[in-house]
């Protein structure tokens, strides 16, 4: 039974690969035949049609060519000690000073707030005399 089942699995992950493949590949790499042709060959015929497709269906000399548009790789493009690499933000002076100036603001208007409260206290004190006692007249 084993005997059976591991050809139809490589068969199946064969096919799938192509197919994959075949779907995935520019246009600009796909030799002899369309696109389209070659998705409908691998389809139709598993066997066959994938091996024809690793054959002769894609240009792998000019796929290998080929670049990522950006670097790739674990560095990305720098070298480890040049990565540029985000602040904690106990560590960002910008952060710092933009928390100073907050507590530069909230401290003045903490100061303007007391200072309102206190004449509207005092403008209130005045309307409203007070007898000796503490009650009011």
């Amino acid at each position: 039974m084993l005997l059976r089942v591991v050809p139809t699995v490589a068969l199946l992950a064969l096919w799938v690969w192509a197919f994959i493949d075949c779907l995935t590949t520019p246009e600009d790499e796909i030799r002899h035949l369309p696109k389209v042709v070659w998705v409908i060959i691998v389809l139709l015929f598993p066997l066959v049609g994938s091996i024809a497709w690793l054959v002769a269906g894609k240009d792998r000399a000019r796929a290998r060519g080929r670049r990522a548009p950006w670097p790739a790789g674990p560095t990305a493009g720098f070298p480890e000690y040049e990565r540029p690499r985000q602040l904690a933000p106990d560590d960002d002076p910008e952060f710092l000073a933009s928390l100073k100036r907050g507590n530069q603001q909230h401290e003045e208007m903490l100061k303007k707030w007391e200072a309102d409260l206190r004449r509207r206290e005092e403008d209130l004190r005045r309307e409203r005399p007070e007898d000796g006692d503490g009650s009011r007249a």
